[in-house]
């Protein structure tokens, strides 16, 4: 009979999950974190973890907070659990649980109010962020801060009753100055280039628009380390709730199940005090850009590149799409042509090697990552993760035709049908608009380079347009599995 997850039932796990090896009674909050998702608690989480049991900084604790109604659902079923996760690192030839109990409190979400009375507690010493992509108010085309975004303009209007993370944050702050409290460091943990200083911006240009005096002293009193942070995380599904109760014999309402590899690395800028992380495996560098251009480049880059071929063809894991030739001879060739040629060198890294390291990865067959999760959000990913690549091989006067094949499978499956008929449900913010000029670009491709928010001067480049009009045009004339062999194929 499976154990339910609590503080009680910990003595009668197997030897098999590891428990925290320190007492919840010992530990007080240091840092309030946005977006409890799985990404967070399989890596910061499991970081902080990891010190705790060495027995250090067990004033470093996370309060969980968040501002979508999908964060309730989180709460609530951490709340019944006493806040632990379990956590299951998984490799083809094993898997290891283990039970944190870095998390000591989940703020009520969508009470301002409480939010903000915790953000202007001195204890609180870093705000840390996972709030994806698409949660930092990005204009697609510019990369830069959006101040005409509805619900920026809501916070701007509404200082004390703020309904988005940077709004809070501000409040936060605003009540720390006016009690002459140090600020907080924040500290985004989101696959975003440059995510510390896009996580500025964005706090800057909102504060911008609420109070002058307030945005100097941000500009000039916060501080706001960059990072780079990988661990492929699928979201918990049944089967991975089921696996749990079978092999651990654990009951736990939502299990993270991730790969055992993790990384982070991070700038060492925290002028309020910071958690010994390096103790845990954490790297701290003077700049992480190289090592951040290098990851959202080759690792988030390719799952772009898998991710609508895999889609297209209905297979549904990761794994799968890797064991496909033809999948895995795009990805190969598009990597190795087209992206890792972009890379400047990395400290004390093989950039072939890494790449070898990423397709171990996505090969695993026991992660259970889902192409369908890699296929989200394409309309935040893409000018991220994909479209940066193909400007800069342009500036450069070389071949875009892997890239733009990308984002013309991409536009393809925004159509809404697979190659088999299947239907694609809506996998996007904006996905009326994306299934609407997809079926435009069925007949004439240009048709999806009009979303200029997100291709910027690339809808006006000569040679961008013709590679992608040719690819698209081949898939609709061809289909995926032809136009992926000849681009395979070609020099």
């Amino acid at each position: 009979m499976p154990v339910k997850l609590s503080l009680a039932g910990l003595s009668a796990f197997s030897n098999d999950v590891a428990v925290p090896h320190y007492r919840r009674a010992t530990l007080s909050a240091g840092i309030v974190h946005f977006g409890v998702g799985n990404f967070h608690r399989s890596h910061q989480a499991v970081y902080l973890d990891t010190l705790f049991n060495q027995g250090r900084d067990h004033d470093w604790a996370i309060i969980g907070a968040g501002v979508r109604p999908t964060d309730r659902e989180m709460r609530a079923r951490l709340v019944e659990q006493d806040l632990l996760t379990t956590v299951v690192e998984q490799e083809a030839d094993a898997s290891r649980a283990r039970v944190t109990g870095s998390m000591i409190g989940f703020l009520p979400v969508g009470d301002a109010d409480a939010i903000i009375a915790q953000l202007a507690d001195p204890a609180i010493r870093i705000v840390s962020l996972t709030v994806t992509e698409g949660g930092y108010f990005i204009d697609p085309a510019s990369q830069g801060f959006d101040p005409t975004h509805p619900d920026i303009l809501h916070d701007a209007a509404n200082r004390h009753a703020p309904k988005t993370v940077f709004g809070l944050i501000l409040a936060g702050w605003a009540r720390r100055r006016a009690a002459g409290i140090a600020p907080f460091t924040v500290m985004s943990c989101d696959n975003i280039p440059g995510n510390g200083s896009v996580t500025r911006d964005t706090l800057v240009g909102l504060a911008d628009l609420m109070d002058a005096d307030l945005a100097g002293w941000v500009r000039d009193s916060v501080a706001f380390p960059n990072s780079m942070v990988d661990r492929i995380t699928p979201a918990t599904s049944p089967r991975e709730r089921q696996m749990l109760q079978e092999e651990f014999g654990v009951l736990d309402h939502w299990p993270v199940f991730c790969e055992e590899f993790r990384q982070w690395v991070l700038e060492d800028h925290f002028p309020s005090g910071r958690p010994a992380l390096e103790q845990a495996g954490v790297r701290f560098v003077s700049d992480v850009a190289p090592f951040e251009f290098m990851k959202i480049r080759i690792l988030n880059g390719g799952h772009a590149t898998l991710a609508y071929a895999g889609g297209l063809l209905d297979v549904q894991y990761v794994h799968d799409a890797m064991l496909d030739p033809l999948i895995r001879g795009f990805v190969e060739k598009v990597e190795r042509e087209e992206i890792i040629p972009t890379v400047p060198p990395v400290p004390d890294t093989d950039l072939a090697a890494y790449y070898s390291l990423i397709e171990r990865r996505f090969s695993n067959p026991k992660i259970g990552d889902t192409v369908s999760r890699l296929c989200f959000d394409g309309s935040n990913r893409q000018p991220k993760f994909i479209l940066p690549t193909a400007r800069d091989r342009l500036a450069s006067g070389r071949s875009v035709a892997g890239l733009a094949l990308v984002s013309a499978l991409w536009a393809r499956y925004c159509y809404g049908q697979t190659e088999s008929g299947a239907a694609i449900p809506p996998s996007d913010p904006d996905w009326d608009r994306l299934t609407r000029l997809a079926r435009a670009a069925k007949e004439k491709p240009e048709a999806w380079l009009t979303m200029t928010d997100i291709f910027g001067a690339l809808a006006a480049d000569q040679h961008y347009v013709e590679a992608f009009t040719a690819a698209l045009s081949s898939l609709w004339l061809h289909g995926t599995r032809e136009t992926l062999r000849r681009y395979i194929a070609s020099e």
